[in-house]
């Protein structure tokens, strides 16, 4: 229970440094954000909360599927991705080219962070 509540407080902490660099971004040169960029951040906020729950828990029924288990969140979360830009682009956005630049980007810090994540959960789990 202590490490699902210890990695609420971490993805909680890293999304709000995310918004908080945002927010001063825009505040420098608002033209580079695009007006969607807080509902990518609350997508991917909720997207890492439930994955990482979900792989953290299923590493602790197995311990000997952790490849399979590792690759099929990140399934799950481009796929997902790919369904949210699906969604946003079908609906209608302007500004295409910063959209999908700032969603990239976005997304490659949460990928660091699942990886830096549990990675470093690794190494107390191959003892």
């Amino acid at each position: 229970m202590k490490s699902y509540i210890f990695y609420v407080v971490r993805v909680v902490v890293f999304s709000l440094s995310i918004a908080g660099i945002v927010l001063f971004i825009q505040a420098i040169s608002p033209h580079w954000i695009h007006e969607k960029i807080f509902w990518i951040i609350w997508f991917y906020f909720g997207l890492t909360l439930l994955a990482g729950l979900l792989t953290l828990f299923l590493l602790k029924i197995s311990k000997e599927n952790s490849v399979p288990i590792l690759l099929g969140a990140g399934l799950i979360r481009l796929l997902a991705s790919l369904m949210f830009v699906f969604l946003v682009l079908w609906t209608g956005t302007e500004n295409l080219l910063w959209f999908v630049v700032d969603f990239f980007i976005i997304y490659l810090l949460y990928l660091l962070f699942d990886i830096y994540a549990f990675i470093t959960n690794l190494r107390p789990r191959s003892k």
